[in-house]
């Protein structure tokens, strides 16, 4: 294995929206384009939809497939390559379950209570009860990262634990079960942090999501751009078109300095500060950027949604080639602990 590799996932909740664009899919598509000096790619790219993972906080089941496909659309329209990248379903390469079952033996339920990450899940959902899948998400998490032997998992701060957690098991594997030439299975990963561009909610809110209906979807047409940024909050101490405004806490703000240019970004500042200009005009400058960078993703959308059996065939594709790679790495894990 020569290129360094990484597995990144997502749950299949349906279309995206402009968060889950910069806090994710731009840097995968970045990672799996990425050349060295010599021109070939630097990492080794395998994209999951984490289907399982969606089990852990709901029952529902009767949405997975077709938000699976509609996601997988977002991820090729935003530039993932399946020739470079295989895509998958989690649930369709069975070593994911069989890995997870054997990495549930090597750590204490008391060692997962004390994730943090679990903790704050529990009081944002809500939860007064907690399922066995539930507690060992993170048990999962290490079976899809290990499972292709990723060295890289690209992260959030936030997410540091889950990394420390797939290091646990694959140390305490590596210390009980080898293969015959003495040969460790797994590498421990390592964390890539990455500084993940979070974009507020059109309500203010900490972040886009479906759920409060504050988001901008991949597949908006320009006008629902518009309609949607024209509704956004801004600063609300500006009420009247000549108020100085305040761009550090604006939402429209942040917007346009992800999606305008650094020229009409500095511009946009010293009017808005100045009351020179006013958030009519404004967030019609922001909706125009936003529909302009999304013009190609959108069109390679429409294109993709008319053939959804291409859609297919590519999961199918990349369901081969990744349960290629797991079924390997499952038999040096049967060899290592004398199973079958």
């Amino acid at each position: 294995m020569s290129n360094k590799r990484i597995l990144s996932g997502m749950r299949p909740t349906g279309k995206l929206h402009l968060g889950h664009y910069t806090g994710a899919l731009e840097n995968w598509v970045a990672r799996q384009n990425e050349t060295g000096p010599d021109g070939n790619r630097v990492y080794d790219t395998f994209f999951l939809i984490a289907d399982y993972h969606n089990l852990t906080t709901s029952l529902e089941t009767d949405d997975i497939a077709a938000n699976a496909v509609d996601m997988v659309i977002d991820w090729l329209a935003a530039g993932i390559d399946p020739q470079k990248s295989p895509v998958f379903r989690q649930s369709m390469v069975k070593e994911h379950a069989e890995l997870f079952l054997l990495f549930s033996m090597l750590i204490t339920s008391s060692r997962l209570e004390r994730n943090p990450t679990l903790k704050d899940q529990i009081r944002d959902l809500n939860m007064d009860a907690m399922t066995y899948g539930h507690l060992g998400y993170p048990v999962l998490q290490a079976a899809d990262i290990l499972l292709y032997k990723g060295n890289l998992v690209p992260v959030g701060e936030d997410q540091i634990p889950h990394v420390e957690i797939t290091r646990e098991i694959a140390r305490r594997f590596n210390k009980h079960y080898l293969l015959p030439d003495g040969v460790a299975v797994f590498d421990e990963p390592e964390p890539k942090i990455t500084k993940f561009s979070r974009l507020m909610g059109l309500d203010g809110k900490a972040k886009m999501s479906k759920s409060l209906g504050n988001t901008i979807l991949l597949s908006d047409t320009q006008e629902e751009i518009m309609q949607k940024v024209r509704k956004a909050i801004t600063d609300t101490q500006k009420v009247r078109k000549n108020d100085p405004g305040r761009p550090e806490v604006c939402t429209i703000f942040s917007y346009h300095r992800k999606f305008s240019d650094a020229q009409q970004v500095a511009s946009i500042e010293q009017d808005c500060r100045s009351g020179a200009l006013g958030c009519v005009d404004c967030k019609k400058m922001c909706a125009a950027a936003i529909a302009e960078e999304m013009a190609p993703m959108l069109e390679k959308r429409s294109e993709f949604s008319e053939r959804r059996d291409l859609v297919q065939d590519i999961l199918k594709d990349g369901e081969k080639r990744a349960r290629a790679v797991a079924e390997s790495t499952m038999q040096e894990v049967r060899q290592a602990m004398k199973l079958g």
